[in-house]
């Protein structure tokens, strides 16, 4: 079964039946369905990472993390999948870097490369963004982002300024 790694990041929350939601929780729900799916198989889940907002304005911190999967789907599905499961959970989509309720990205998927209008993997910018490295260093320091090196050399060479580990 194909295995892929997930990013999911949060910086904003949202209500929900009268509950606040903080971006943790919203970690924690996508996470959920995720494992709930019967074509995934949720292998490992890094630590949650307090990062700086990276975009246009003022914008909260991101909560991120990363996810490493097994899972019967094809890229194109999983990634229909996750859309869904952002689209569920408040994404709305008006401004490229804003502030969002949930961002999850197909890093890797097996070894596949692509590079449609849809869909780009390894994500285009993982092997240059500390807050998508040190979650997958959690997950597997060897791993290989193609056509970059793997994930523990890529680290070394990002800044850590302002991206605190948190515990679960």
């Amino acid at each position: 079964m194909p295995e892929a790694y997930i990013g999911l990041g949060s910086n904003l929350g949202r209500e929900l039946e009268g509950i606040f939601e903080n971006s943790k929780a919203q970690l924690e729900h996508a996470l959920k369905k995720i494992e709930q799916n019967p074509t995934i198989n949720l292998l490992k889940i890094s630590n949650y990472y307090q990062t700086p907002a990276i975009g246009p304005g003022n914008q909260p911190n991101y909560i991120n993390a990363a996810a490493h999967i097994e899972t019967s789907l094809t890229a194109y599905k999983l990634l229909d999948l996750l859309q869904s499961i952002e689209n569920e959970q408040g994404r709305v989509r008006i401004e490229r870097w804003g502030a969002r309720t949930l961002d999850l990205d197909i890093l890797i998927y097996d070894k596949l490369i692509e590079a449609t209008d849809r869909l780009i993997i390894p994500h285009p910018r993982a092997h240059e963004r500390a807050f998508v490295l040190a979650p997958l260093s959690d997950l597997n320091p060897s791993l290989p982002i193609a056509g970059h090196g793997n994930v523990r050399e890529l680290l070394a060479n990002c800044s850590m300024q302002g991206i605190v580990k948190l515990s679960h």
